[in-house]
């Protein structure tokens, strides 16, 4: 259903069908067969669907995740998020979306995070076991948990209790500053013994998996036609 196309200088992977748009932040698969698929099914829901290509033209279609994840350690968070804004911009100006939200997952987590804290356009924030741990490795400029406190759009957090990426305390962290804004509702999603990235269908061998993300992403789909309908 979708197609690649060319913003200004990068490629992203557009499954287009109307005026409620979501910008797609993926996580270390980049835009491989998974996320496609999720971008055809956003569209299959009636919301044009706009991935990011995070490690262009390479993901786990063609790269070993070894690989890709040397390559995350090199991304600079500054320019991750104007290539974002270029989307949003895209989405908004040349497609014509009259609302826009971000969904991401682990590093794309995160950035949906910083992205809805830049952007007021942005009208929504789905974060699935964002990578948000208070011990930043050197390529996170920016500490997304401080930083979502600026977010006024409504917000979804799906949080694994087994996330080794993430500590709990971290979590309750982030609640803590999701709850204290003074705009912008806060919905959690907190699956006990579920793993970071248990979207991901490669981690679906494990029945807590599979079961947290059966039960999370009808709940998010929900979300979103709520808020960009």
């Amino acid at each position: 259903m979708g197609v690649t196309v060319t913003v200004g200088e990068q490629d992203a992977y557009l499954a287009r069908v109307g005026r409620a748009g979501m910008l797609m932040l993926p996580m270390i698969t980049g835009i491989g067969e998974q996320v496609r698929a999720w971008a055809d099914e956003l569209a299959g829901e009636g919301i044009t669907a706009l991935a990011w290509d995070p490690f262009k033209g390479r993901s786990t279609d063609n790269t070993s995740r070894q690989e890709l994840s040397g390559l995350l350690r090199e991304m600079d968070d500054d320019t991750a998020l104007a290539e974002q804004s270029a989307l949003l911009d895209y989405l908004i100006d040349e497609l014509g979306c009259s609302k826009v939200g971000v969904i991401g997952w682990c590093l794309g987590g995160r950035f949906a995070f910083l992205l809805g804290a830049r952007d007021q356009r942005v009208a929504n924030v789905v974060a699935f076991h964002p990578t948000v741990p208070s011990d930043r490795p050197p390529h996170h400029t920016y500490d997304a948990i401080a930083e979502s406190a600026a977010i006024t759009a409504p917000v979804l957090v799906s949080y694994p209790s087994a996330d080794t990426a993430v500590p709990n305390a971290d979590f309750e962290t982030l609640q803590t500053v999701l709850q204290a804004r003074t705009a912008g509702a806060t919905f959690t999603q907190y699956f006990p013994g579920a793993d970071h990235g248990f979207s991901d269908k490669s981690r679906h061998d494990k029945d807590v998996n599979a079961d947290a993300f059966r039960l999370a992403w009808p709940q998010a789909l929900a979300f979103m036609k709520a808020t960009i309908a």
